[in-house]
Formats: C-alpha cells, sequence, structure tokens
C-alpha cells in the first residue's frame, strides 16, 4: 500500500481540498509555491498512463476543477499541471500556482509552512469550489 493509499483511507493525515468516486485532492506537505496540490487517482497504480480511459478523463477534469479554485484562492498568474510519477509509485498530478515558468523547477527549495498555514490554504481553495 503506497502513502497515498493510506492517506486515502485515512491512516495518514492530510489538508484534503477535495474527492470524488476515482479522485483525491490535498495539499502537498512539501510545497513548491503555496497553494500546491496533489490530485491523485484512487486507483494505486504507478503510472497515469496505465488508468483506464474513464478514469484518467476524470482525473484530469477533477484536476481542472482544483485547478480553478486554486486559481481565484491563491493570487498567481496560472496553475501549472506536472505528472513525473517518480516520487511515489501512484499516480498523482501536481498542480502548482505559478508566476513564472521557473515556479515549476521541482529542484527549487521547498515552503516550509505550519499547519495553520496549510489549513487556512486548505480552507480557501475549498471555499472556491
Amino acid at each position: 500500500m503506497t502513502i497515498f493509499s493510506r492517506i486515502i483511507a485515512g491512516e495518514i493525515p492530510c489538508y484534503k481540498i477535495a474527492e470524488s468516486e476515482h479522485c483525491f485532492a490535498f495539499l502537498d506537505i512539501n510545497p513548491m509555491k503555496k497553494g500546491h496540490t496533489l490530485v491523485i487517482s484512487k486507483r494505486e497504480d504507478d503510472y497515469i498512463f496505465n488508468l483506464p480511459d474513464n478514469e484518467l478523463a476524470e482525473l484530469q477534469l477533477f484536476a481542472k476543477k482544483i485547478a480553478i479554485a486554486i486559481k481565484k484562492a491563491i493570487p498567481c498568474a496560472r496553475v501549472g499541471q506536472a505528472v513525473l510519477g517518480m516520487e511515489v509509485p501512484h499516480t498523482h498530478i501536481h498542480l502548482i500556482p505559478l508566476d513564472s515558468e521557473k515556479d515549476m523547477l521541482l529542484s527549487n527549495p521547498k515552503l516550509t509552512l505550519s499547519s495553520q498555514e496549510f489549513e487556512q490554504i486548505a480552507a480557501a481553495i475549498r471555499a472556491q469550489l
């Protein structure tokens, strides 16, 4: 069982944004920018293109909904999407608020936020859904 499956099951706490039948969104605990959100498939598979077509389509549409909410809640020029899948062997999409292309560099230093800051960010995004 991956760490993401354990988050979905409620075994590990997270700053949850939203969920659907096949998808789950929560704040990245090592964010590149405030509002950095992970959108994951509830299916435990380590490669996005292994998902059945309907679940892949649902994951992208769910990510779009979350990205729109992030853009409304977090001041930014746009929300970028990255799919790497190398860090955790579980299909996931990074949604990252951007002010420049450099904000998408995964080698950038990560932010350190307090629990209160995470809660405030998650609440602000949820309020936009």
